[in-house]
């Protein structure tokens, strides 16, 4: 009977305190107030658009790391020696794993996107699952324009013209259909609330909250993506920093990816499966390490397996190993290790060992595009690269700019919005039109890379390329055709990245460079000089470097790609230059942006330090506002308990805002005692006090020196539970101290104190300073 008092006071009391605020209504009649609704319109309050996703916390999850492999390594005997040696090896084992599986999809996807490419214009006689190449391999060479005659094995639908392009635009209109169709099929919701909060039903919310959030000014209460759609490296990015994307890597995820990157490939549309390669192999990354348990049980751990196992995806991709661990380095992940480094050696060279014995291309090699120019550069071809590099500099920046106001802009139409396979199936339209008169891009993208690096010295060469160069001058016409294919590229590139389709960037970029370096190879000061493959082929680096940024990774990728040892240095000048004129133009690249504007939480540490560098930022700026620090304080008395019923109320508050990793400060006598997060909270209120009665005491410290511990009949104690030594940090600390410890630390929540008293004054978490940080960009912006 006492216990149910003291519950109803310390409720009561609690309720009472919000209520006779002047400016909030009672939580009895209302579930959101009018605090909260100002809350929701500003961001630093706890309705924030991040909402949806959950951050890990590194530091939490290196103590338990710690603990497990203490109780594996250090016990006796042969039976704990097996065990310890074991752990040891899982890692080795799962990368392994890991870059043998991704090397089988990566096969079949490559079969089977060069085979149905090929439909589009005619079928083999002798086997109707082999594309045009493997078909004719052994009557002709498969870049000539004489196929036609010299091999029979290879059936066209049509000699005439116009009968052909009808037969290819169908074609391409029901791949693109398809591929969108079976993309549609990944729609998910991430939730806004705490898994097992719905169990209390929906959230209510009075008209005047659910009025302002039809007009936009509260952040939906969640949000749907299209898991399959574009490249993934975005949400990669977002999912190795830290935060948590349901359900994004999952086998079915894996198979419509895979599925949707052959049809969307095989369109003819301006994207690669080289991007869509990468989130393969995350998902089979993260299907194998669930399988071992401690990745499964451990989220840091897991990511150090997904930051290994993304980087065979781009060894896959391009046969480039080395290339593929430095891209995982470069681009991708935040937290890379040499342990990491080592792992991801190891699944990139299982990949590859794997690819090459599966040989897809039929060549018996890794190197996609090998060439041998027989020749040097000169000096003076030093201001050649440069202008390259210049070019693709303003290519990358025109790109992301324009592609960030497209998708921003004609995007948010409803009939696109609503109705992504539409848009799909416009932009397959409109490429067949503008490519297939063109014989330079009527073929798939790395069909095109490989035409456009061909070496003309050699008199045995029938490509159309070669036909046309061996003249004493290039025709207009050639000349016409290149630079077409160089804005088309750039147009089509714009309005087909972010569609619902699986798609990368990173081929139609090679093809666009290598139209522009290609051509200006025809300039009479340097025909005859060098191959103008050699121009080609550092333009189509340079232009990559200008939309992805990327920098040694690249420089490796494209002396993989090649061959070309010899040409090193002018892909490093070429995406040098790239890299400098890009960032003056749009300091983003192409996956940052796409960050944006897909909405994915991302702490970009090295630039977030350079924008609270400029202005004398400090951490008091980010204290949540004083009814939000109310509802997350918990105030523990002397003998460390507390009635659940007020831990039930405060779990309900957290839940009802949509946070899924936030959690209460314990304090005493306004100093900070401890944290507990919300999902420990709501594991130990609904799973471990399950038998419990709702009135009963839950300990959550313990009794403070000399007082003796009181017993409780049916007490809960939940003291394990609590962090007694979270991080603080002074109100009035550079704001860089914070961004720091957010991004090097990989912290959830960082408790703020008083200057000079060191009294508890706000939490910050995660998310909140990524808001700040994108609203601190857009006031620079503007």
């Amino acid at each position: 009977m006492a216990i149910d008092e003291e519950c109803a006071d310390e409720r009561t009391r609690l309720l009472s305190s919000i209520a006779h605020e002047p400016d909030t209504t009672s939580l009895v009649s209302s579930h959101i107030s009018r605090d909260e609704q100002a809350l929701g319109e500003t961001g630093i309050g706890e309705r924030l658009p991040y909402n949806d996703y959950t951050t890990i916390d590194w530091l939490h999850d290196l103590v338990k790391d710690s603990f497990r492999h203490r109780s594996i390594h250090t016990g006796n005997g042969v039976r704990h020696r097996l065990r310890s040696s074991f752990d040891s090896c899982e890692g080795w084992i799962a990368v392994a794993l890991i870059g043998t599986l991704t090397a089988f999809v990566a096969y079949f996807v490559d079969i089977a996107v060069a085979t149905v490419s090929d439909w589009k214009i005619g079928h083999c006689r002798t086997n109707p699952f082999a594309n045009k190449e493997t078909c004719c391999a052994s009557r002709a060479d498969p870049l000539s324009i004489e196929t036609r005659e010299t091999c029979p094995d290879w059936q066209y639908w049509t000699d005439n013209y116009w009968y052909g392009f009808g037969i290819y635009l169908g074609f391409a209109l029901a791949f693109g259909v398809i591929s969108g169709s079976v993309t549609l099929t990944t729609k998910r919701d991430l939730p806004a609330t705490a898994p097992g909060s719905g169990d209390r039903g929906p959230i209510k919310m009075n008209s005047q909250v659910r009025d302002q959030e039809d007009a936009g000014k509260l952040p939906a209460a969640g949000k749907s993506i299209y898991m399959a759609a574009g490249s993934g490296i975005p949400e990669i990015k977002t999912i190795l920093s830290g935060f948590v994307i349901p359900h994004f890597l999952d086998l079915n995820v894996l198979i419509v990816k895979a599925v949707g990157s052959v049809f969307a490939v095989a369109t003819g549309m301006c994207l690669g499966k080289e991007g869509p390669f990468v989130h393969i192999s995350t998902c089979v990354a993260y299907l194998v390490g669930v399988r071992f348990p401690k990745y499964r049980e451990n989220d840091r751990k897991l990511r150090e397996i997904l930051a290994a196992g993304c980087s065979s995806g781009l060894a896959v991709a391009f046969g480039a190993p080395i290339g593929g661990v430095l891209f995982s380095y470069e681009e991708i992940s935040t937290y890379f290790p040499r342990k990491v480094l080592w792992r991801a050696f190891i699944c990139s060279l299982f990949a590859a060992m794997t690819l090459k014995a599966l040989n897809p291309t039929g060549t018996g090699k890794l190197v996609l595009f090998e060439t041998n120019y027989g020749s040097t550069y000169q000096p003076y071809h030093y201001v050649v690269f440069v202008i390259l590099g210049v070019a693709g500099g303003i290519f990358g920046g025109v790109f992301c700019k324009a592609n960030f106001f497209w998708s921003r802009s004609f995007r948010k139409y409803d009939i696109i919005k609503n109705y992504p396979v539409f848009e799909v199936f416009l932009v397959v339209l409109a490429t067949c039109l503008l490519q297939y008169p063109n014989p330079l891009t009527r073929d798939p993208g790395d069909v095109i890379i490989k035409n456009l690096l061909v070496d003309c010295s050699d008199e045995s060469k029938t490509a159309y390329i070669c036909l046309q160069e061996e003249r004493v001058s290039p025709t207009p016409e050639y000349l016409g055709w290149l630079v077409y294919g160089t804005l088309v590229k750039l147009v089509l590139s714009i309005v087909t990245f972010g569609i619902k389709v699986p798609s990368g960037i990173i081929i139609p970029a090679l093809d666009g460079g290598a139209f522009f370096g290609r051509l200006l190879g025809q300039l009479p000061l340097l025909a005859g000089s060098i191959s103008p493959g050699i121009f080609a082929m550092v333009g189509a680096g340079a232009f990559l470097a200008g939309v992805s940024r990327m920098t040694i990774s690249l420089a490796v990728i494209m002396f993989e790609l090649t061959g070309e040892l010899e040409f090193i240095v002018p892909n490093m000048i070429g995406i040098m230059v790239a890299k400098w004129v890009a960032d003056a133009l749009e300091h983003e690249g192409v996956y940052d942006l796409a960050q944006t504007v897909l909405g994915h939480p991302f702490l970009d540490l090295e630039y977030s330090m350079s924008l609270v560098q400029e202005d004398n930022h400090l951490v008091e700026e980010l204290i949540p506002p004083s009814q939000t620090m109310r509802e997350i304080t918990v105030e523990v008395p002397e003998n460390g308990v507390v009635p659940r019923v007020l831990l039930a109320e405060k779990l309900h508050q957290l839940q009802r805002r949509g946070l899924m990793d936030a959690g209460l400060v314990l304090v005493q006598k306004s100093m900070l005692q401890g944290y507990l997060a919300e999902s420990e909270l709501q594991f130990g209120l609904e799973t471990l006090g399950r038998s419990f009665p709702e009135r009963c005491l839950v300990r959550l410290l313990s009794p403070t020196t000399g007082m003796l511990s009181s017993e409780h009949e049916g007490e809960l104690d939940m003291s394990h539970f609590v962090d007694r030594t979270p991080l603080s940090i002074c109100a009035k600390a550079p704001m860089e101290y914070a961004v720091e410890m957010f991004g090097k630390l990989g912290l959830r929540h960082l408790c703020v104190t008083e200057d000079g008293t060191g009294k508890l004054v706000g939490v910050i978490i995660k998310k909140r300073l990524v808001v700040w940080l994108e609203g601190l960009k857009h006031r620079r912006g503007q």
